[in-house]
C-alpha cells in the first residue's frame, strides 16, 4: 500500500525584509509578489502537479491570519486537512510537529503519513522539476530518513546555508554536513567542489520519524506541542492551539533535528528555487527589460541599470539609477542599494519602535 503524502505548509512569519509591502499584519506569503496568485496560493496550486496521490494539505499560520489563509485557499477551490492556529510563531520545528500530530489523527488506521514539509512563501520556477525531486525523495522518507531539498547552486551565494553530500545514494545522499551561511571566498569553494547544495528549508519525511527524533533531541518540545494540540479548540476546520503553546521552546527544523539526526538525506532539485528573502531577490525572480530593470506599478525609468521599482499608490519616475530598489506603499517609501536589500529587517525593526514610540505621545 501507497504511504500518504500529507502537504505540510508553513505559512508563518512576517516577511519583514520585505518592508514595507510585507508586515507582521500582511506577510509576504500572503501577498501577490510573483504572477497573479498569492505566493500561499503557488504553493498549493504547485501540489496539483505532483506525480504522488497526495491528501488535502494541512497549513500552519498565526492565528491573525486564519481568515485569509482561508479565503485564499477557498478562491482555489482547495481542499483542507486543518489549518492549525498559533497564538505566536514557535518557529518551524514546533509548526511542523503540530502538523504531524494533526496528520497522524487525520490518517487511515495503521498509516504513518509522508509529511511533504514546505515553507508558503518560496518560488519555484520549474513546478515539473520539483515533482520530479519529490518523486525521488520518497524512497529516502519511506526508508526513515529525514529528507531534505538542497537547491544545485548557480552562483556563489552568501545568503544560504549550505549542505554537504555524504554518500551517493542515486539519485539522493546522506547528508554529510549542515554549514552555516559562508563568506564569499568560502561559498566560491563550496560552488566549485560541486559537493554542497543550497539547504532550501524544504523537507519530506515520515510524521513517525520526525516525532522519534524530536522527542529524542527536544523532548520537552514535543511535550509541549502534545499538550497544546490536547486542549486545543477546533471548529470548521480550524485547529486553535491557545496559550498553552506558548510555553513550547522555539526552534527551527535544523537546528532542532536535521543537524543532530544521524538519519537526514538529500535530494537535489534545480528547479528556479527562491526563498525571495530580500527585495533583490525578488528582482532576480521578476521579469526584466534588457538592462536588468524590473518594474511593477505605474512606474518610467530612463537610464536605469539592475534596478527594481514598485509602486503601489503613486506614480514613481526614476533617473540613472544604478542597482537600486525603491519601493512605494501608502504608508511609505524605500530606497536602498540593492547590495543592502538584506537589512532592511534591521531597517523595518527600527520603524516599528518609532512608529510605537511616537504612539505613545
Amino acid at each position: 500500500m501507497a504511504r500518504t503524502v500529507v502537504p505540510v505548509i508553513l505559512c508563518g512569519g512576517s516577511g519583514t525584509r520585505l518592508w514595507p509591502v510585507s508586515s507582521t499584519d500582511r506577510p509576504k506569503q500572503l501577498l501577490r509578489l510573483v504572477g497573479e496568485h498569492t505566493m500561499l496560493q503557488d504553493t498549493l496550486l504547485r501540489l496539483r502537479g505532483l506525480h504522488v496521490a497526495a491528501a488535502p494539505p494541512v497549513i500552519v499560520c498565526n492565528e491573525r491570519h486564519g481568515p485569509q489563509v482561508a479565503a485564499q485557499t477557498r478562491a482555489l477551490g482547495t481542499s483542507l486537512g486543518a489549518i492549525v492556529l498559533e497564538p505566536n510563531g514557535r518557529n518551524s520545528a514546533p509548526a511542523a510537529t503540530v502538523a504531524a500530530l494533526v496528520a497522524n489523527e487525520l490518517a487511515r488506521r495503521g498509516d504513518d503519513p509522508l509529511l511533504l514539509v514546505l515553507p508558503a512563501d518560496h518560488v519555484i520556477g520549474d513546478p515539473a522539476a520539483f515533482a520530479a525531486a519529490v518523486d525521488v525523495a520518497i524512497q529516502p522518507a519511506s526508508a526513515g530518513y529525514l529528507t531534505t531539498f538542497g537547491v544545485v547552486p548557480t552562483e556563489p551565494a552568501t545568503g544560504y546555508g549550505y549542505i554537504r553530500r555524504g554518500a551517493d545514494r542515486g539519485g539522493w545522499s546522506e547528508v554529510a554536513q549542515f554549514v552555516e551561511k559562508p563568506n564569499a571566498k568560502t561559498a566560491r569553494d563550496y560552488l566549485d567542489s560541486g559537493q554542497y547544495l543550497w539547504n532550501s528549508g524544504m523537507f519530506l519525511f515520515s510524521a513517525k520519524t520526525w516525532l522519534d527524533e524530536l522527542g529524542g533531541h527536544e523532548p520537552d518540545m514535543l511535550a509541549a506541542c502534545r499538550n497544546a494540540l490536547a486542549s486545543a479548540a477546533r471548529a470548521e476546520g480550524f485547529v486553535h492551539l491557545g496559550e498553552s503553546f506558548s510555553v513550547c521552546p522555539a526552534n527551527s527544523i535544523d537546528y532542532a533535528v536535521m543537524e543532530k539526526t544521524p538519519r537526514a538525506a538529500v535530494v537535489p532539485l534545480s528547479a528556479g528555487w527562491s526563498d525571495v528573502g530580500s527585495w533583490s531577490s525578488l528582482h532576480d525572480v521578476t521579469p526584466k527589460d534588457a538592462l536588468g530593470n524590473a518594474a511593477t506599478g505605474d512606474v518610467v525609468l530612463e537610464g536605469c541599470r539592475d534596478t527594481y521599482v514598485s509602486s503601489s499608490h503613486r506614480f514613481v519616475a526614476a533617473i540613472g539609477l544604478d542597482g537600486v530598489v525603491v519601493v512605494e506603499t501608502e504608508e511609505a517609501v524605500l530606497v536602498v542599494a540593492r547590495e543592502h536589500a538584506e537589512t532592511v529587517k534591521r531597517l523595518a525593526e527600527l520603524v516599528g519602535k518609532r512608529t510605537a514610540s511616537r504612539a505613545k505621545k
